[in-house]
């Protein structure tokens, strides 16, 4: 594991120099090199390697020890694997109320590009970001406007009881408007607009959640972990990739 940087375009109408540099994680497949960006033609190009895309605020954070477990069995099972940092997210220092989906997408292309990758798994709500043409994995996908909705209803509760009334039609009006905080993220008009006309729909294989034989940590109160989740879904994305045994091999042979 090692933590390395990727040039991420600058937003809409800034100039070129204004490109920042994003942190990201990165797993090397067991026994290889650590995924840097490597040259045409060089053999780390035509071994499997993903670029992983989080799930979004509130939950982003509910799955990250879960999200770098699965990157770390994917590692043992041969399968390189990247997590960018995206604008305004985790250790990134641009603004968050600066970004929305527009630029979070072209983010996600830039790095699948820097990294070579061969292919993406997205994590619930960021299923809408994966790079057009880039074979992979959505797991567990949730429409943004799905997520938008569960914000602004966490809002509204938290409002009721400060004794503050606040309806989601009127958060939502003025979120387009003016911006607004949900659950301690800042975002602005254009990310509310956006998350809110974005219905989502898969473009990729969909891993449910049941295939993993429990219960989505997003749905706990806390961040969370669960080895054998984490185990589950490399086996399964190994499994598709033809790269080593069956699934029910590979979940004795990971198996916690």
């Amino acid at each position: 594991m090692i933590l390395t940087t990727w040039p991420c375009p600058p937003a809409a109408g800034m100039p070129h120099t204004a490109e920042t540099s994003e942190m990201a994680l990165a797993f090397a497949a067991a026994g290889a090199p650590a995924p840097d960006s490597p040259a045409p033609g060089s053999p780390a190009r035509s071994a499997p390697r993903l670029l992983v895309l989080p799930a979004l605020f509130d939950e982003a954070n509910r799955l990250r020890r879960f999200t770098v477990s699965t990157m770390r069995r994917l590692a043992a099972l041969g399968i390189a694997s990247v997590l960018p940092d995206l604008p305004g997210c985790a250790e990134s220092l641009s603004p968050l109320e600066a970004q929305d989906l527009k630029r979070w997408r072209a983010a996600a292309v830039a790095a699948a590009d820097y990294f070579s990758v061969s292919h993406v798994l997205t994590i619930r709500a960021a299923a809408c970001l994966a790079p057009p043409g880039l074979p992979g994995w959505h797991y567990a996908p949730q429409a943004p406007s799905s997520q938008l909705r569960q914000l602004l209803r966490a809002r509204t509760l938290a409002s009721r009881e400060a004794g503050i009334a606040e309806g989601g039609e009127q958060l939502l009006a003025r979120g387009r408007a003016r911006g607004l905080s949900l659950a301690g993220y800042h975002l602005g008009p254009a990310m509310i607009s956006q998350l809110h006309a974005e219905a989502g729909t898969a473009t990729l294989p969909v891993i449910a959640q049941n295939a993993l034989g429990a219960p989505g940590l997003w749905l706990r109160a806390e961040p969370g972990e669960d080895a054998a989740q984490s185990a589950a879904l490399a086996a399964l994305i190994a499994e598709s990739l033809s790269a080593i045994a069956p699934v029910a091999a590979l979940l004795t042979r990971v198996a916690p």
